[in-house]
């Protein structure tokens, strides 16, 4: 698999989770997001570890690693080698969690399909494991809803950034248009996968929950994501807006 594959893999996978935000015509369909939001866990093949050789081979560089304990996350943000998406990659830290729902997720994981773990296409394939079944996710999104998220999900997308900038449009106009598209933004910079940094101007967009089914049958409506647009406060400044989306103290050392 080749990068450009890679990414029109993931963005198929995002846009079919979220047909929302597929059927939006706000912008050109080619406009490149900013930054793409993978969310994983530290686990086996899943691992940040484990997959970003995998990432580098793509043409993908790391740039910077972010710390959040108070959200169990560690980040590293890697460059596209053009002016492509950026990859956000979350690693949810399983330690985070307490007995019960770390021992429920990591016996998920566990009964993946082995073959699943050596696949190229880990981040855009879907969910590795067996589906649980609902109170073993109502168990892990009330210890952690990423936990939650990555029962019924499994490591993947789990949302574009957008820079307003690069749109050729303000936050503001687009927030306009969105509404009336029927997504409601959110401008807490707490709100969605991670903390975002006080240089940007943000809105998160959280899209339509989907009725899943679940190990017994039976179906409920799960969040699975969103949409992100980002501004950045100073327009002069030469830097990516993904370069600044994370608070700055929340960097630690690229090893």
């Amino acid at each position: 698999m080749q990068r450009e594959e890679f990414v029109q893999q993931l963005w198929l996978d995002y846009v079919h989770q979220h047909p929302d935000v597929g059927g939006l015509r706000l912008w050109p369909v080619s406009a490149p997001a900013e930054y793409l939001a993978i969310l994983t866990l530290n686990h086996g093949p899943w691992a940040m570890d484990a997959l970003l050789p995998t990432l580098v081979r793509f043409g993908y560089r790391p740039q910077q690693r972010y710390a959040m304990a108070d959200r169990g996350l560690l980040v590293t943000l890697l460059a596209a080698p053009d002016d492509g998406a950026w990859i956000m990659l979350a690693e949810l830290q399983l330690g985070t969690l307490s007995r019960q729902p770390r021992a429920r997720l990591q016996q998920l994981v566990t009964d993946a399909d082995p073959r699943e773990a050596r696949s190229q296409a880990l981040l855009c394939h879907g969910r590795p494991w067996s589906m649980p079944d609902w109170a073993t996710y109502l168990t892990l999104h009330e210890a952690h809803p990423l936990a939650g998220w990555l029962s019924v999900m499994g490591p993947r997308m789990h949302h574009a950034g957008f820079d307003c900038q690069r749109l050729g449009h303000d936050i503001v106009a687009l927030d306009g248009q969105l509404c009336q598209s029927g997504l409601s933004g959110n401008a807490s910079r707490h709100h969605g996968l991670f903390p975002v940094s006080p240089l940007l101007d943000y809105r998160f967009y959280a899209t339509s929950s989907r009725r899943l089914a679940f190990a017994q049958g039976d179906e409920h409506r799960v969040g699975l994501g969103g949409l992100a647009l980002v501004q950045k406060q100073v327009s002069a400044n030469q830097e990516r807006a993904a370069e600044l989306l994370l608070p700055p103290h929340t960097r630690c050392e690229l090893s």
